[in-house]
C-alpha cells in the first residue's frame, strides 16, 4: 500500500513540475511621462516588439483612443489588474534635467500564449 502511495506522489510531482516547465516569465517596461497643459500622464508600455517611429505605443482603450491616466498610480494600477507585478523602477533624466520614471513589470504565461 506504501508504494502504490510512494509511485501516485511520484507521478503527482512530476505532473506538476512539467505544468512549471511550460510557462514562461515575460517583461515589460511602463513610462509615464506628464501631459502638456494637464494633471495626467501618457502611458507607453515597451512588451518588447519590435519598434518604429510610424507606430504609435500609447495604451488606448477598446475603441483606439488614447487611454488617459489620472497619475502614475493609475497607470500601475492598470498593469496590476492585468495581473502584471512591479519588480523595479528607475528613473531616467532627459536632456532638459526632466526625470521620467521608468517601471519594469514581470508576468507568467504559458508557453503557447507566448510563441
Amino acid at each position: 500500500m506504501k508504494t502504490i502511495l510512494l509511485a501516485l506522489g511520484l507521478l503527482a510531482g512530476v505532473g506538476s513540475f512539467a505544468q512549471d516547465s511550460t510557462r514562461l516569465e515575460q517583461y515589460c517596461t511602463m513610462v509615464a511621462t506628464p501631459r502638456l497643459l494637464s494633471t495626467r500622464v501618457t502611458v507607453d508600455i515597451d512588451y518588447g516588439e519590435e519598434r518604429s517611429i510610424w507606430k504609435d505605443h500609447r495604451v488606448k482603450d477598446e475603441e483606439g483612443r488614447l487611454k488617459k491616466f489620472n497619475t502614475v498610480v493609475d497607470g500601475l494600477n492598470y498593469l496590476g489588474k492585468m495581473g502584471w507585478k512591479l519588480v523595479n523602477a528607475f528613473p531616467v533624466v532627459t536632456s532638459g534635467g526632466v526625470q521620467i520614471y521608468h517601471y519594469v513589470f514581470r508576468k507568467e504565461f504559458r508557453r503557447s500564449e507566448v510563441d
